[in-house]
């Protein structure tokens, strides 16, 4: 049984007859998309940067907003991609990586990975003070650039 694609958003429905014995049909895995594509790239990130250099994630949050709160303390023509806030009596410090900016930068997911990657290590890099290369040692390869 087809379905057809409307509008270009994919098949609708099953793609196969239901299964005779269980009754069942087929259907399409979804890839994540808006916000759960972009919370995996910022694991992704975060995992990568914990295992070459977990010292440099104690006592920081990471978390991500929709867009910056305030964009009227930032110039006309330039919209942050990430605010790194140092730690304050009782609370840790913290990188903010926001989405939409980042998300207009990257042509696709694998683009996209690699600028939240990026983005965090240097934002970390800042805040801690550790230098890029330690906190990622391997700067020039491919997946860094």
């Amino acid at each position: 049984m087809r379905r057809r694609d409307r509008h270009g958003r994919g098949l609708r429905g099953p793609l196969a007859s239901p299964n005779p014995l269980t009754g069942s049909t087929v259907r399409v895995p979804r890839r994540p998309r808006g916000v759960a594509l972009f919370a995996d790239c910022v694991q992704a990130a975060v995992s990568k940067g914990v295992a070459d250099c977990p010292r440099a994630y104690v006592g920081v949050d990471i978390g991500f907003e929709e867009i910056p709160a305030n964009l009227t303390d930032w110039w006309l023509d330039q919209v942050p991609l990430a605010v790194a806030r140092s730690s304050a009596p009782g609370r840790n410090a913290a990188v903010v990586l926001f989405r939409r900016p980042l998300e207009h930068r990257a042509v696709n997911t694998a683009e996209l990975r690699r600028i939240v990657h990026r983005t965090l290590i240097e934002q970390l890099s800042a805040l801690t003070g550790i230098p890029v290369e330690e906190l990622y040692p391997r700067v020039g390869e491919e997946d860094w650039d």
